[in-house]
């Protein structure tokens, strides 16, 4: 029984040879009939596989049409035609399956019917199909059977045409806007949706009760949906699912509504749609299509996990060729970002389920198959490449660059025997072709082995390919090996040599990086053996690279010998939490160096005061220079009460030292600071002690002035006096020599000795007449 019979018909006429192509429905299920007719008769023969399933019907005619006639293709045949000598030939190839049928019988004129197995007609009728036959039954009948024919009825029964549900004749009028509305479909069909509105609102406002109203809205879904005007979409869709609920159009429309709510971003609002069409409308292919809309959705929102198991659910419950292509696009697309080996594993698997579904859609094809080489699943790609060559044959455009593309693809698989056939393929049969050299020259690359060849041998080799094949995959392919080979040989600079040329190879060679980073290993070691700090910095430098640690310590000071803080600092920093108590403290020490010498004094407070808290004998400790550090880092924090303390430390541990001389200086400008003469008194007198010794007056006349006046403020004049008199016979500038002179003045004057005072007063204005304290002491002159 039909069913809601849809007929898309496209018809060619040369002369006498006429062919036309009908689609439609039964019982919702596709079908296409196509019919070739001539005035003369032909022949049509159906060439079968050992499955008795109809591979290709050819149709020969005994003169060649005066125009030629255009390859078709619909969704169940492939048509076209080709001339070998005199006798033209239509070949028809199914995507499904196809029955072939004489149309020997024209029922409006004969009377009487029967089976007639004939080998020759003027019509042919042939009905694509994809599982079951529609509208024929075909009973089978023993070949011993007598074919009787069948007589029609001479008496025709009255027609009245269409019933109404009671039985009654519809009587339907002209209708007036079926011209608009078949216009509405070719604008749509053709892409001109701009056209298409326009005329739907015309269509509506001169005709606002038209049969055709629910079309009419559902075109408008539909053209809303191609030009993404997803607001439009959902008004339209909500009117259309309110006035016409029990539409046949409705799971599309669900569809739509469900889509165009998720590109809006309204998640909830689609979801609720989504559930409706899964629920309601399961097994429609519609519902299938949600799956993967669904699966868009969650993807843009970063589910890509969720987004896989609806593309699945698509790919694997839909008999829909449309949606299979659709939701393996996506689960291909989605699994390359990060699982290129799942997403060729899709791809295989339809390979083996039906290799034809392939050639249901060119274009996504080749994407999927480009895809899926650039990730490296060179196999899949090639696999699906063969699938299309099976089926398009070598009159297609694309046939040469797809056969090109799946020899090379294979070339780069380990499948050397079917890369050679493949290569060897297409330079048979494109001897002159486009892609000549570029095959050839992937041959060649197939004959890297590993031979046992000495290494100079090979190296030598890999040069010369390098070179006659520079730009190309041998060439790369041979500098890859090279480098391993380098590598092996343990000549590390030689593979660091090549460092900018492998690093174009990364996209190509996944271990590229990895070679790279073993040779600044190798190097890196072979440098510290040899106590090569200037090439160990230079390659930590260049490259980001951790080695055991047996190798800290050189590192550490080859790295703070070059100046390099943040190498040491993170070479320390992975020892600091060392369960050995012994390396702990040794690396607490020296990251508190790396704090100190970098600034980061903060920082270099809290690691020594860790490291003190492990040491249990201060004086013995080879790290008891950590309180120097300490008190450095609390001087330049300005922390004065914490200066004092750390320098009780260090004089308890080191008593009187050299080495702290600067440290004595930091505690007279703290003692200064604060007024307290006697601390000034206690670390100048320890700086004028240590200058004596040494022969050496870095610190003089400044420790001198300090220590005096701090004297002079404890009315010690004899002391003061013999402080600054020490500066009689160190060299000293003139302002500071008229400074020294005037407050000599001023201490012997406080003793007394005025005729010595005024003496004083006379060198301090001949020293520097122009200085401040000359001028002092002309006014101390003229009292």
């Amino acid at each position: 029984m039909f069913k809601h019979i849809l007929l898309a018909f496209i018809a060619l006429q040369s002369f006498a040879l006429e062919i036309s192509i009908d689609s439609a429905k039964d019982n919702f299920i596709k079908y296409s009939i196509l019919h070739i007719s001539n005035r003369e008769n032909f022949i049509c023969h159906e060439r079968k596989d050992d499955f008795d399933r109809t591979t290709e019907i050819i149709c020969a005619f005994s003169k060649k049409p005066l125009k030629d006639i255009q390859n078709l293709q619909n969704d169940f045949f492939q048509i076209k035609s080709f001339q070998q000598k005199d006798t033209y030939f239509i070949s028809i190839k199914p995507f499904y399956k196809m029955k072939l049928y004489a149309d020997i019988f024209d029922l409006t004129e004969d009377d009487t019917v029967f089976s007639a197995d004939v080998n020759i007609a003027n019509r042919w009728s042939i009905i694509g199909y994809k599982e079951k036959e529609p509208l024929i039954k075909n009973d089978e009948s023993s070949k011993l059977a007598i074919n009787f024919p069948f007589y029609l009825d001479k008496d025709k029964l009255p027609y009245v045409g269409s019933l109404d549900l009671k039985g009654n004749p519809v009587h339907i009028k002209k209708v007036e806007d079926v011209t608009e509305y078949l216009k509405i479909k070719k604008y749509f069909a053709s892409k001109r949706y701009d056209d298409a509105l326009e005329m739907i609102d015309d269509v509506l406002q001169a005709y606002p009760n038209t049969l055709f109203k629910s079309e009419l809205t559902y075109y408008k879904i539909k053209i809303y949906n191609k030009i993404k005007d997803y607001e439009n979409v959902v008004s339209n869709a909500k009117e259309f699912l309110r006035e016409y609920s029990s539409d046949e159009n409705i799971p599309e429309v669900l569809s739509l509504i469900a889509k165009a709510y998720a590109q809006i971003g309204q998640n909830t609002d689609a979801d609720y749609f989504f559930d409706r069409l899964f629920s309601e409308h399961k097994g429609n292919v519609y519902a299938e299509l949600g799956y993967i809309y669904k699966g868009e959705m969650l993807e843009a929102s970063g589910g890509d996990s969720e987004a896989t198991k609806y593309y699945k659910k698509a790919l694997y419950e839909t008999k829909d060729l449309e949606v299979a292509a659709a939701a393996a696009y996506h689960l291909t697309e989605i699994l390359l970002q990060h699982s290129p080996k799942q997403a060729a594993k899709y791809a295989l698997k339809i390979i083996d389920a039906k290799p034809s579904y392939f050639m249901e859609d060119v274009e996504m094809s080749q994407k999927i198959m480009n895809r899926l080489a650039d990730s490296g699943e060179y196999k899949a790609a090639s696999a699906i490449a063969d699938a299309m060559l099976q089926a398009m044959g070598p009159t297609y455009d694309e046939y040469e660059e797809l056969l090109k593309n799946r020899a090379l693809w294979l070339a780069k698989t380990k499948d050397k025997a079917a890369a050679i056939k493949a290569l060897n393929d297409y330079l048979k049969k494109f001897p002159e072709g486009d892609y000549g050299d570029v095959v050839q020259t992937a041959k060649d690359g197939l004959f890297f082995d590993d031979s046992d060849a000495n290494a100079t041998q090979k190296l030598a080799e890999y040069d010369t390919l390098i070179e006659e094949y520079a730009d190309d995959d041998i060439a790369k392919r041979a500098l890859y090996e090279k480098a391993k080979l380098l590598l092996k040989e343990k000549k590390y600079e030689a593979v660091l040599d090549l460092k900018e040329k492998l690093e174009d190879l990364s996209e190509k060679y996944s271990d590229v990086e990895d070679i790279i980073k073993q040779a600044a290993v190798g190097l890196m070691e072979v440098s510290l053996e040899k106590k090569n700090c200037k090439h160990v910095l230079v390659v930590a430098n260049d490259y980001n690279i951790t080695l055991s640690n047996r190798w800290d310590d050189g590192i550490y000071q080859c790295a703070m010998k070059g100046g390099d803080f943040q190498l040491s600092k993170s070479i320390a920093s992975k020892n600091l939490k060392s369960k050995n108590i012994n390396l702990r403290k040794k690396w607490l020490y020296r990251y508190v160096k790396i704090d100190f010498e970098t600034g980061n004094y903060s920082e270099a407070v809290d690691v020594a005061k860790d490291l003190i808290a492990l040491i249990d004998n201060p004086k013995g400790s080879p790290y008891k220079d950590v309180y120097r550090y300490l008190f450095d880092a609390y001087e330049r924090l300005g922390q004065k009460s914490k200066m004092i303390d750390a320098m009780a430390k260090i004089e308890e541990l080191f008593g009187f030292d050299y080495k702290d001389i600067d440290r004595y200086i930091a505690m007279i400008g703290l003692a200064t600071e604060l007024k307290d003469d006697n601390m000034l008194i206690k670390y100048a007198s320890k700086v004028m002690e240590i200058q004596k010794r040494s022969q050496s007056h870095a610190q003089s006349p400044y420790v001198e002035f300090a220590l005096y006046s701090a004297y002079m403020n404890k009315n010690e004049y004899n002391k003061a006096y013999e402080v600054i008199a020490s500066l009689n016979n160190i060299k000293l500038s003139n302002k500071d020599r008229a400074r020294q002179k005037y407050l000599l003045g001023m201490v012997l004057s406080k003793l007394w000795r005025d005729e010595e005072a005024k003496k004083a007063y006379k060198e301090a204005i001949k020293a520097d007449a122009n200085s401040a304290w000359a001028k002092l002491a002309k006014s101390a002159l003229e009292l």
